[in-house]
């Protein structure tokens, strides 16, 4: 996968509408009764930008964000100012020998939950517990959200992380079309992002 470990304007980003999705087939009968079918079993987020471009400089910004990843063609970081994230997230118990653990997110309703593999950490806000106490002697790959312990965490210690993290997105258009209305003043009619996958 080509991609650049850069973030997307997160002025922009706060003004962006969008969120997770499935891909759900509704097969209806005759007398009215329904089955579904659940083509993906994790959500896959789509965003729109264009309500994020405020200013002038944030026009550029955008235009020279969009010509760097030449439309489509690479993946980027964008920060979901809806989700983007966790505290207390237990990411694995150790049993003596497991060193690695990935970076993951819960969600939890109704009895029903969703694991979600937390692949574009933000460094710097991560944080890693043993048993509820703060870890040391660990790495961490914030490319792939993997940490790495120097040595295994002992037989039933839970492994815990805070963190925020940034969703792999790429360009959903090739076309970058803005509408002059007035001086200084710029419509848009869909900048869409798209969630990649692993």
């Amino acid at each position: 996968m080509s991609f650049h470990e850069v973030q997307f304007p997160t002025s922009i980003a706060y003004g962006s509408s969008g969120g997770p999705g499935y891909d759900t087939e509704v097969v209806e009968t005759v007398a009215g009764y329904e089955q579904r079918n659940v083509n993906w079993s994790q959500a896959r987020a789509r965003y729109n930008v264009a309500h994020g471009v405020k200013t002038a400089e944030q026009l550029d910004m955008l235009i020279a964000f969009f010509r760097a990843r030449k439309g489509r063609a690479y993946a980027f970081r964008f920060k979901d100012w809806c989700d983007f994230a966790a505290a207390g997230q237990e990411i694995g118990t150790g049993d003596g020998s497991t060193k690695s653990f990935q970076l993951v997110k819960g969600y939890s309703s109704g009895g029903q939950s969703e694991i979600r593999r937390i692949r574009k950490p933000v460094a710097e806000s991560v944080v890693v517990y043993r048993n509820g106490s703060v870890a040391s002697g660990w790495s961490l790959d914030s490319t792939t959200g993997i940490v790495t312990f120097s040595s295994a965490p002992g037989n039933g210690v839970a492994i815990t992380a805070d963190f925020e993290f940034d969703v792999p997105v790429r360009f959903d258009t090739d076309r970058l079309s803005a509408r002059l209305d007035d001086y200084g003043t710029y419509s848009w009619g869909d900048i869409p992002l798209i969630e990649v996958r692993a």
